[in-house]
């Protein structure tokens, strides 16, 4: 039994799908804490529990005959992720899996200004204070990001933005293959199937990393409209957030990929993943083109 958690988000759910090219239903479980949210799933013979990283015992139950678990990264930050964390891999334990793995990023530090980065390295420790081997997969930063932070920007024609660095832009679709690719043979030592992921992996990437002025470039080719790339210092881009109703922590969350970025934490291009898939993974441009339209 192979337990993926958060089934019911972008990278869950698209990790059960490749699960279920893979395996039978029967031998996938999913943990979620609404379990109306995949329908789909129980349909298909998945096996769908609640679990809630807030309810230990609720995880207990919902990784019960686990041989290896997926625990998806919690969407909240600080002390209340790290716990969440914690919780999920102490449940997986004391139901016995064989393996735990779990969703990191490439940037995991516990010394970055991007507040995510510092609760990833601090859920790195807790995996390798638990006993169980582990596989952390530090992702590459999500294109879906990217994408986000070029939405003003198609409105206005104008990416008014902190200076930053390059970033190794990689698609949800990339990560949820490699993960269940990892669920489903990572950590051999022969490095068969899944690649031999064991412990930390490498960073696992696209095959180029992309400034905000090589987005902006991207966005202008690809609808046909200038998109102007244009810096802004930080205290006037966080001023900015907070005067559209960008709550205060949120502000400075999104300031942090800005400073993190210019400082490399996102730049490096590994191969290890389009090793892993065994074909190049999506180009931001690919990607981007799938979620933007030409001007009329």
């Amino acid at each position: 039994m192979i337990i993926v958690t958060g089934a019911s988000g972008q990278l869950g759910r698209a990790t059960v799908e490749r699960l279920l090219e893979r395996l039978p239903a029967g031998q996938i479980g999913v943990s979620v804490r609404d379990p109306e949210k995949v329908p789909e799933f129980a349909a298909r013979g998945v096996r769908v529990r609640r679990g809630d990283f807030e309810d230990p015992g609720s995880l207990v139950h919902a990784f019960e005959g686990a041989s290896r678990v997926l625990i998806v990264s919690t969407a909240t930050t600080g002390e209340v992720a790290v716990r969440h964390h914690r919780t999920a891999i102490d449940a997986a334990k004391e139901a016995g899996a064989g393996r735990i793995l779990y969703t990191s990023h490439m940037g995991s530090n516990p010394a970055s200004p991007f507040a995510p980065m510092v609760d990833h390295a601090a859920t790195e420790v807790a995996l390798r204070d638990s006993g169980v081997p582990f596989t952390s997969l530090r992702n590459g930063f999500y294109a879906a990001s990217g994408a986000m932070l070029l939405e003003n920007a198609l409105r206005t024609g104008e990416l008014a933005v902190p200076e930053d660095g390059p970033v190794s832009w990689t698609a949800h679709a990339d990560l949820a293959e490699a993960a269940a690719l990892a669920l489903t043979g990572g950590g051999e030592p022969d490095g068969s199937a899944g690649g031999g992921l064991d412990g930390l992996t490498p960073a696992l990437t696209g095959f180029e990393a992309i400034d905000m002025a090589g987005m902006a470039e991207i966005a202008s080719e690809l609808t046909g409209r200038t998109i102007r790339r244009t810096v802004v210092s930080d205290e006037a881009y966080r001023a900015g957030l907070v005067a559209h109703g960008v709550p205060e922590p949120a502000a400075d969350l999104l300031l942090g990929i800005f400073v993190a970025s210019r400082q490399g934490e996102f730049a490096e291009v590994d191969p290890s993943l389009a090793r892993l898939l065994g074909r190049p993974p999506v180009p931001f441009r690919e990607f981007l083109a799938t979620t933007v339209s030409p001007a009329r």
